[in-house]
């Protein structure tokens, strides 16, 4: 994760599309629990696994008064495809330019079988209720990754 993002730390705003295309921003989920995960690819193995859990688990995250969001460069069209095929529930957000990528941290090299690229780095930050780093995880493995946050999320509110 970037050095710009540090628990107990204002999390940086955002106005991204999601998949309807309608502009969402931070200043939105004010007052509730935000798990942001940012993944690569719609529709891609992990990506999917990734996808499918959060949204199993969504009645789980929504009893924690928590709003799950992915977040990926593919276009709203391709959230869309995504969503229809696998009924996913969850809402996706549009970063084709990585602006809010960068900002969380998300965005940067890496390496594939030895082969360095820029790409997205799969990770998850739970914001709090004001808006704040509560926890990140800054690289993590897409199945039981659902179920990890949730449990997270849990023992933050209990605090």
């Amino acid at each position: 994760m970037a050095a710009t993002l540090s628990i107990g730390k204002k999390a940086p705003a955002f106005t991204l599309p999601d998949q309807d295309g309608v502009k969402r921003k931070l200043a939105d989920f004010a007052g509730q629990w935000v798990v942001l995960y940012f993944y690569p690819k719609d529709d891609t193995p992990g990506c999917t696994t990734e996808a499918c859990e959060f949204t199993a688990a969504l009645p789980d995250f929504s009893k924690l008064d928590a709003t799950v969001i992915g977040v990926s460069p593919d276009s709203p069209e391709a959230h869309t495809k995504f969503i229809a095929k696998y009924t996913l529930g969850i809402t996706l957000l549009s970063d084709p330019e990585h602006a809010m990528l960068e900002k969380y941290g998300a965005w940067g090299e890496k390496n594939m079988y030895g082969k360095k690229s820029m790409g997205v780095i799969r990770s998850t930050v739970i914001l709090d209720p004001e808006g704040k780093v509560a926890h990140l995880w800054a690289k993590v493995s897409a199945k039981g990754h659902a179920e990890k946050v949730r449990e997270k999320l849990q023992e933050l509110q209990k605090g």
